[in-house]
C-alpha cells in the first residue's frame, strides 16, 4: 500500500524494506519485530495485534504529502537524514564507484559528474543528475515544512 512512500524513505537514507504481498498481517508484524523495524501501514487491523504498540505506525492518509506530514509528526522523521545513500531498488547502502565503472554513465552525463555511487548488490550506478536535484528539492521542502510546523 505504501511502496511509493517507501521509495522516498530510501531517498532520504532510511533502511526501508517493502514486503511482498501474500504475507498475513501476523507474519508482517512478526517480521517487523524480528528485524527491529517500524511497520508503516494503512491497515488499521494491524493495531489490534498484541505487540503492535511501538512497532506499527498507522497512517490514515492516501496522498503522499499527507503521509509525509503524518510520519514527520508521529516520529519526527528527518527527511535530510542521509539523502541518496541507499539503492532505490534493493535498499543496499551505496559505496563510491571505482573509476573504471564511470564508462557506463552516458557520455553526455559523464562530463558533468564528480561523485558516483555504486550498489554492489544490483550493480547499479548513481550520480547527481537532474532527477536527484528535483528529489533533493522535495526532501528539503518536507524537512523545512516539518521544522516550521514544530516551531509553531
Amino acid at each position: 500500500m505504501l511502496k511509493g512512500f517507501a521509495s522516498w524513505l530510501r531517498a532520504a537514507g532510511y533502511d526501508t524494506s517493502t514486503c511482498d504481498s501474500g504475507l498475513s498481517d501476523r507474519e508482517l508484524l512478526q517480521l517487523a519485530i524480528k528485524e527491529q523495524r517500524l511497520l508503516l501501514t494503512r491497515d488499521k487491523k494491524l493495531l489490534e495485534f498484541r505487540h503492535a504498540a511501538g512497532t506499527v505506525i498507522y497512517l490514515q492518509c492516501n496522498l503522499l504529502s499527507d503521509c509525509v506530514d503524518a510520519l514527520s509528526t508521529q516520529i519526527g522523521l528527518d527527511w535530510l537524514y542521509k539523502p541518496f545513500s541507499r539503492c532505490m531498488l534493493c535498499n543496499t547502502e551505496l559505496i563510491p564507484a571505482a573509476e573504471c565503472l564511470y564508462e557506463r554513465i552516458p557520455a553526455n552525463s559523464r562530463k558533468h559528474v564528480t561523485n558516483v555511487l555504486y550498489c554492489p548488490c544490483c550493480d547499479k550506478l548513481y550520480w547527481q543528475g537532474s532527477h536527484v536535484h528535483r528529489m533533493t528539492g522535495t526532501l528539503t521542502e518536507w524537512a523545512h515544512r516539518r521544522k516550521k510546523d514544530t516551531a509553531v
